[in-house]
């Protein structure tokens, strides 16, 4: 679902992500950007929240297999 809140509200799915000053740092960017380009840049912010998005998923993961792995030892 948040790869869906990244199409239209980038900083919004970036907060999400728990990265709260870059999301700030976005949104002052990101309502420049649509205004004075018309949409033209909109792209590159969603590109930048699916990253985030794809990488703290993975850092998730990453967590719960090393907290499983020393539930073994």
């Amino acid at each position: 679902m948040n790869y869906v809140l990244a199409l239209f509200l980038p900083p919004l799915s970036i907060l999400f992500t728990g990265r709260i000053i870059l999301s700030i740092v976005v949104l002052f960017i990101w309502i420049p950007a649509i205004l004075f380009t018309g949409g033209l840049t909109h792209p590159m912010f969603i590109l930048l929240a699916w990253v985030l998005i794809y990488q703290s998923g993975e850092e998730r993961r990453t967590r719960r297999l090393e907290r499983s792995y020393r539930r073994d030892d």
